[in-house]
């Protein structure tokens, strides 16, 4: 009971503790080990259920085969210029360029690339923006141009309940584009900010800048893509963003989880150098989503994701836009369901892992954290659901982990108990047995049909008058010493010696449907083993032992009796016990070495009759009163004819 409260205890202790750890939700653990399981989580899916790309997007990149044809990066403005009007001519439905144009570079260069923005009519440019290490309050914008007004957006909605610009993250400056090409496209932000793992999982949709939000780079593109106009895009703080008639749901910092779609070239590639020299057909382009952007190494625009280190950013841009076009971010748990898992499994496994075995419950707590982790899995593969796997599953193993080891030290220290007590009453095997079904030793005291041996050196009073200490006691130790050997070999289970008696019983601590049998044999193989060893002793020219041995069967009161504390001993007590005692000495009135009553004869006659029992000879004798019963009780003589 003790022990049961102590798990339920410790259960209840790792149960809380989990819950408070999934209630707060620490940064350092969600984005350092729980988002490893995501990750793993998100590559499996791939496996399973690999994720199709949109065929309307294309991106143009800068890789090492356009940087060795055109020349080094980057290039020259008018280069950038051609490149535009080439994609351009082939009536994209937006270009979206990741890559910066915020510095002067010659006016008639610079020129010629705002008038290709310009006859484009549909490009969006990334646009830098800074944000500081931590979160600042109240960073107020300083020298904001004009031109940059015109990207941000014009419906900004506060939801009831929603403090969302004390969560909103802020950048504290901007490197916008030149003026001549912000005026003539459209800006959006590409500000990242990867997880504590450096894994870039999340996009911020919205980004605060003095007193206006400002549109990812992306969810632009998608915009300008769904043919829809600045107004048709609705900034829900800390819940989402309304485009045209989708609801892109966000947290309260503006941000999604991106559903990426696999490792780098997931999605449609052409070489920047191949546009250049017309080498790729209209059709690549017409009613396309276009992105420019850089891959080759030299460039530094690379990202990691859960698929891969290496990404480029434009590839995951072009992974956002059609998340935001097919509307299939990844959706992270509010934690509610982590939060009733953890408190349900813990109660349960708290409760019932104790009222099992070890294999049972083992099954039961790894068979509910496995449940656990394919729900999870199944729920990211076909809900795009996010839910936390950590501490359900810790909590869970927790418990499961503690129970086992409770178990293990509760069993050890019965082992030892068992063995301790044990040892010098049973043979080896059965100590074994009782150590690895310890709820067979019942030791607080029952009752039990049992059969007792009692056995006694015949003469050895006189004996000890005849010979010196010393070799009356050498002698009656190899006695001993043969005869438990061979209680031990019938597995019985040796009670005490008494001077020169010894007593044995079988049927308990263990359970032994054939005890009579078992001790008959027992009697049997010491009669035959002391008449061997009478040869040995009169080639010796010592003295001759002979006992007699008394076997009776019936219910006794057995346990463990004795002074708490002080010396406690396995033994039984009881009228029958008593019968056995008095039998044995009944062997020197019958001139027979072994004496049964009748009462152990009913338990082995079924195998007498079965001719399972042979070599023998059995002779009923009479029917006599032993001293302290009222009734007399048959017995019988038993001799042994040991086979040549």
């Amino acid at each position: 009971m003790k022990k049961r409260l102590l798990f339920h205890l410790v259960a209840l202790i790792f149960t809380l503790f989990f819950f408070m750890l999934q209630f707060v939700s620490p940064t350092i653990i969600r984005e350092q080990i729980e988002s490893k399981t995501f990750d793993f989580r998100l590559r499996f899916r791939n496996l399973v259920k690999p994720q199709p790309t949109l065929e309307d997007i294309v991106i143009v990149t800068v890789d090492e085969k356009s940087i060795k044809e055109i020349g080094r990066w980057p290039w020259r403005r008018d280069v950038m210029a051609g490149l535009i009007n080439e994609i351009s001519e082939h009536k994209p439905k937006v270009i979206g360029i990741d890559i910066m144009f915020t510095e002067e570079e010659s006016k008639e260069r610079d020129d010629k690339l705002a008038a290709a923005f310009q006859k484009a009519g549909n490009v969006v440019l990334a646009t830098p923006f800074f944000v500081p290490k931590g979160q600042k309050k109240n960073i107020a914008a300083v020298d904001i141009p004009d031109f940059l007004w015109d990207a941000a957006f014009m419906q900004v909605k506060s939801q009831e309940g929603i403090n969302w610009k004390e969560n909103a993250i802020k950048a504290e400056s901007v490197n916008p584009p030149l003026e001549k090409f912000s005026k003539v496209t459209t800006l959006g932000h590409v500000y990242t900010l990867p997880d504590m793992d450096g894994v870039t999982r999340w996009e911020i949709l919205s980004l605060n800048y003095g007193d206006d939000c400002f549109p990812a780079f992306a969810l632009q593109i998608a915009r300008i893509a769904l043919g829809l106009e600045m107004n048709n895009m609705v900034l829900y703080g800390g819940a989402g963003v309304k485009l045209g008639e989708r609801f892109i749901k966000t947290d309260l910092s503006g941000r999604v989880l991106i559903n990426y779609v696999g490792k780098e070239h997931s999605f449609h590639y052409e070489s920047a150098s191949d546009v250049i020299k017309g080498k790729v057909p209209p059709e690549h382009f017409k009613d396309k989503i276009v992105f420019i952007g850089t891959s080759a190494l030299a460039t530094y625009d690379q990202k990691t994701t859960p698929f891969s280190a290496n990404m480029p950013g434009v590839e995951k841009n072009a992974t956002v836009v059609q998340n935001i076009i097919k509307q299939d971010f990844l959706i992270p748990s509010p934690g509610v369901m982590e939060l009733v898992v953890i408190i349900f499994t813990g109660i349960a496994l708290g409760l019932i892992l104790p009222r099992f075995k070890s294999i049972a419950s083992s099954v039961i707590a790894i068979g509910t954290i496995i449940i656990y982790v394919f729900l999870s899995y199944y729920l990211l593969i076909y809900r795009g659901l996010w839910i936390n796997l950590l501490y359900p599953v810790a909590n869970m193993f927790s418990i499961f982990a503690v129970q086992t080891v409770i178990r293990f030290f509760s069993e050890e220290k019965k082992a030892r108990e068992i063995r301790k007590m044990f040892s010098s009453y049973v043979s080896p095997k059965i100590v074994k047995e009782l150590i690895d079904n310890p709820d067979k030793a019942k030791l607080g005291g029952e009752r039990k049909v049992v059969t007792v041996l009692f056995s006694d050196v015949i003469g050895f009073t006189s004996l000890s008058e005849r010979r010196q200490p010393e070799e009356v006691v050498s002698l009656l130790n190899e006695y001993l010493q043969e005869m438990t050997e061979i209680i031990f070999k019938w597995d019985g289970t040796l009670d005490k010696f008494v001077g020169d008696e010894i007593m044995a019983f079988w049927g308990a601590p263990l359970d032994q449907p054939k005890h009579a049998e078992l001790a008959i044999r027992c009697a049997i193989n010491m009669s035959d083993r002391l008449n061997e060893l009478h040869e040995q002793w009169r080639q010796r020219g010592k003295d001759i032992l002979d006992c007699g041995i008394g076997i009776n069967t019936g219910e006794v009161l057995i346990g463990n009796i004795g002074a708490q504390g002080k010396k406690m001993d396995y033994t039984l007590i009881g009228d029958h016990v008593n019968l056995a005692a008095r039998v044995e000495k009944l062997t020197r009135q019958y001139n027979t070495r072994i004496l049964i009553t009748e009462n152990t004869f009913q338990g082995i006659e079924p195998v007498i009759r079965a001719g399972l029992f042979g070599h023998y000879e059995l002779s009923e004798l009479e029917t006599v009163k032993v001293k302290g019963k009222e009734q007399g009780i048959k017995l019988l003589g038993l001799k042994g004819l040991k086979q040549a």
